[in-house]
C-alpha cells in the first residue's frame, strides 16, 4: 500500500510551488479541496487521515466524495468540479511519482467533469456603480480604505486576490498613474488609472499606517486586508448605497461583480471584446465571450439589421412509417 500523506504534502508544498509555480491561491484552494476529501474518506473508511492509503482514494470513493461535496454540501457544479480538478492535478502527479499507481491514477482521470449551466454574468448599471463609490465615508480611516479598494476594483477590473495582493511598489510612480498587476497564470498586465482612482490611492496612502507587511491595503490590526474582511466591507457599502438606489436590493453584489461590471462597461464603451480580455487579463478570448452573451447590443443590432423572413404557412403531414411515427411522438414529448 502506497502512503498517501506524504505524497500529498509534497505535491502541495514543493510540487505546485516549485514546479508548477502555483500561486498561494491556488494553493490554499487545492489544500482545501483535499481536506474536504480526507476528512470524508476517513469518515467513510473508519480510519485516521494520516493512515489513509493511495489506493483506498478509488474512482468509486472519489465519485463519493464528489456527490456528497454537491448533494449535502450543497455545493454547485462549478464548485464541485473546482474540487475534481484538484484531485486530477495530484493524480496526473503520480503518475511519475508512484508508478506503481498509474493505472488508478489514468481511471480517476478517465472521470468526466459535470456540465453546468453557464448562467449570464451579474453586473451594475453605472449609476449603481456611481453610488456604490461614494457610499464609504471619506472622513473615516476605514471609508478612505474601502473608497480606495472600491475604485481600483471596479477601474481596474481585478479579481480579489489581484486586489489585496497589491504593493506600494506595484506602481510605477508616485502619481499613481500606472499599476502593474500579477494575474491568474502568473500573467502581468499594466493599467492606466483614472484621476479619481488615483486621487482614491493617494487619500489612502497618506493615512495608511506603518505595518509590517508590504501589502496596500490593511485591516484594523494592521495585517493584510482578507477576503472575507474585504466581502464584509463591501456588504456594508452595498447597503448603504441600497438606500439611495433601491435597485440594488433585486442583486447580489460580491467583489467579483466589481469586475463584471468593469468589463460590461468597457465593452460598451469599445465595442471590441479583445480589450476587454487585454483589461482582464483574460488568457484566451473564450473567457470573454461570457460578457458578449449578457451584452444584449449586439442582438439589438442583428434585429435592426434583418427583417423577419416572410414564411408561408404550410400543412403538417404525419408520418406513414410507423418507426417515424414513434420517433416523431417522442420528440414533441419533450
Amino acid at each position: 500500500m502506497t502512503a498517501l500523506a506524504p505524497l500529498l504534502t509534497a505535491f502541495l508544498r514543493e510540487h505546485l510551488p516549485r514546479e508548477r509555480n502555483a500561486s498561494p491561491h491556488t494553493i490554499a484552494t487545492y489544500a482545501h479541496a483535499f481536506a474536504l476529501l480526507v476528512r470524508f474518506a476517513a469518515g467513510r473508511l473508519k480510519r485516521r487521515p494520516s493512515d489513509l492509503s493511495v489506493e483506498e482514494i478509488d474512482p468509486d470513493l472519489v465519485l463519493a466524495f464528489l456527490d456528497h461535496v454537491e448533494g449535502e454540501r450543497g455545493n454547485a457544479a462549478r464548485s464541485r468540479n473546482a474540487r475534481f480538478a484538484a484531485i486530477r492535478s495530484f493524480f496526473r502527479y503520480l503518475e511519475y511519482k508512484a508508478p506503481a499507481c498509474l493505472e488508478q491514477a489514468l481511471r480517476i482521470r478517465a472521470l468526466p467533469m459535470k456540465r453546468s449551466d453557464k448562467a449570464l454574468i451579474d453586473y451594475l448599471t453605472l449609476e449603481e456603480v456611481k453610488e456604490l463609490l461614494s457610499a464609504p465615508d471619506p472622513r473615516s480611516w476605514g471609508g478612505v480604505r474601502d473608497r480606495a479598494m472600491l475604485h481600483l476594483t471596479y477601474a481596474a477590473g481585478l479579481r480579489v486576490s489581484e486586489l489585496l495582493s497589491l504593493r506600494l511598489d506595484d506602481f510605477s510612480d508616485r502619481s499613481l498613474s500606472m499599476v502593474r498587476i500579477l494575474g491568474k497564470g502568473r500573467r502581468e498586465r499594466v493599467l492606466p488609472l483614472w484621476r479619481e482612482t488615483q486621487a482614491a490611492l493617494r487619500a489612502w496612502i497618506v493615512v495608511r499606517p506603518q505595518a509590517s507587511t508590504p501589502e496596500l491595503f490593511l485591516s484594523r490590526n494592521g495585517e493584510r486586508m482578507s477576503r472575507d474582511g474585504f466581502a464584509h466591507r463591501l456588504a456594508l457599502h452595498v447597503a448603504t448605497a441600497t438606500r439611495k438606489r433601491p435597485a440594488l436590493s433585486g442583486k447580489r453584489v460580491t467583489p467579483h461583480v466589481l469586475r463584471h461590471s468593469c468589463a460590461m462597461h468597457t465593452l460598451a464603451a469599445t465595442g471590441d471584446v479583445r480589450k476587454v480580455s487585454l483589461w482582464l487579463g483574460h488568457a484566451s478570448l473564450q473567457s470573454t465571450e461570457a460578457y458578449l452573451r449578457a451584452d444584449p447590443a449586439d442582438k439589438l443590432a442583428v434585429l435592426a439589421a434583418h427583417a423577419p423572413p416572410a414564411i408561408k404557412q404550410g400543412r403538417f403531414r404525419p408520418p406513414s412509417d410507423k418507426l417515424m411515427a414513434v420517433l416523431t411522438e417522442l420528440r414533441n414529448a419533450t
